[in-house]
Order: C-alpha cells, then sequence, then structure tokens
C-alpha cells in the first residue's frame, strides 16, 4: 500500500468519532488479502501471556480480546500488544494479569461464539477488539454491530468493565462505506457508556518501522505503542 493510501486510511480513521451512515455498498470485485491471514480457513491460536509473577493467577484478569491484532500475528512470542501491556502495568505498580485472547482470523461473530469462556473467567476489565475482518470480508455492517452490541452487553451484565478498541478500512471501500464502518465504534460506545479508542493503531498505521510488510499489522515495535494506545484507554479504570 503506497505512503498516500496510508495517509488517507489514518485521515479517516481518526476523523471518524461521529460519523453518519450511508448505503453504498463496497465493491463487489475488490479482492484483498484476508485482514487477519491470507488463508481464513487456518485460524491461527491465541498467544495466551504467561503469569507476570508467582501467583499471579489470582490477580484480577485483564483480557485483552479481539483478532489477530490482538493476538501478536506476525510477531515472536511475547511481542504483542497484551505482554506489553502487561510490562507497562507491572511497571507502574498496578497488579493485573493481562491475558491475550486475540485469535487471528475471527470476525465479531467468532468473538461472540467464544464470548462464554471469557466470560466464565470472570475478568474485571475486557478489552474488545473486533470488526475488520468482517468489514473487509463485505459482511453485512448491521450484522456486525449487533454482534458487537451484544459482546458488550453480555460482558456488562456479567459485571466486566470494557473497552472498545475501533478499527477502519482500506479507502478503497470507498469513504461512504468507511464512515458507515468507522461510526458503529462511537456509536456502541455511547449506547454502553464504555470508554473508546477510536483506532487501535493510533500512531502506529503509515510509520514503517512499526507496521509489517501486509500494511495490516504492527512490528514488535508497533505493538509496544499500541499497548501505550490501550494503557492510557485503561487508566481511569484501573487500580493499584
Amino acid at each position: 500500500m503506497k505512503h498516500a493510501a496510508l495517509a488517507t486510511i489514518v485521515s479517516v480513521a481518526i476523523s471518524s468519532l461521529v460519523l453518519t451512515g450511508c448505503k453504498q455498498k463496497p465493491p463487489a470485485t475488490v479482492a484483498h488479502t484476508d485482514y487477519i491471514f491470507a488463508n481464513p480457513t487456518q485460524p491461527v491460536a491465541a498467544k495466551f501471556i504467561p503469569a507476570s509473577a508467582p501467583g499471579a493467577d489470582t490477580l484480577p484478569l485483564l483480557i485483552c480480546f479481539g483478532d489477530s491484532l490482538t493476538a501478536g500475528y506476525g510477531t515472536d512470542l511475547g511481542q504483542s500488544y497484551p505482554d506489553d501491556l502487561q510490562r507497562l502495568l507491572d511497571a507502574q505498580g498496578y497488579r493485573y494479569h493481562v491475558l491475550n485472547d486475540g485469535i487471528s482470523g475471527n470476525t465479531t461473530k467468532d468473538g461472540l461464539d467464544r464470548l462464554p469462556r471469557v466470560i466464565a473467567r470472570h475478568p474485571q476489565i475486557v478489552v474488545v477488539e473486533f470488526g475488520g475482518n468482517d468489514g473487509l470480508r463485505g459482511l453485512p455492517l448491521d450484522q456486525t454491530k449487533a454482534n458487537l452490541s451484544a459482546i458488550i452487553d453480555q460482558l456488562q451484565k456479567s459485571g466486566t468493565q470494557v473497552v472498545l478498541a475501533g478499527i477502519t478500512l482500506p479507502p478503497d471501500y470507498g469513504p461512504d462505506y468507511i464512515k458507515k464502518f468507522d461510526a458503529m465504534y462511537p456509536a456502541l460506545a455511547k449506547q454502553y457508556h464504555v470508554r473508546l479508542l477510536p483506532f487501535l493503531l493510533k500512531d502506529v498505521y503509515g510509520v514503517p518501522s512499526d507496521m509489517q510488510d501486509d500494511d495490516t499489522h504492527a512490528t514488535a515495535q508497533g505493538n509496544e505503542q499500541v499497548a501505550r494506545n490501550v494503557e492510557a484507554l485503561l487508566k481511569p479504570l484501573l487500580k493499584k
């Protein structure tokens, strides 16, 4: 993807906090590599973060729940953003066990199907990051929004605090369709009164050293910035 296109995506993502929907649909002829990886029939298992210290299994649980952007696709074990988030929290004296429950290739429907397993862990906080695969596969946005809504609603009803991380789509899906896609996140954040990070890859997308060659996933260095983005989102909810 050229630098001009990268700049367009970043601009769209940052400016999409309050946007209106439209009737335009993504071009049927657009062929993209899957948002997560080239073969969506072979999902990659989540990278679960090991306990950061003895007794970590007794600490309040903070689950990062999403797709490949959470799982750390394309980086080594220990280089996903949840790994970096654990290190950031540890360094600042926040006593949480961060668990990476990201699975590459997941859509919002996959996330909804996996939700009972997440709730069964009784997390104190869950960072929800889904939607990119839905958009790039051209799935109905109404259903994507409904799935995200159900995920947030069920987590809140279980007593979990939720924060929401958004993403955007490549510019060739058309500005109207992208606006409708982007608008899902602030609308859901407002509906459920949850904290929102409109663009997970803020200050990462468009930075060559921070993005892998696929122009979709962060490098190990990029994931460090993603962790800082998420930490800022979580800070008001954290307790020492």
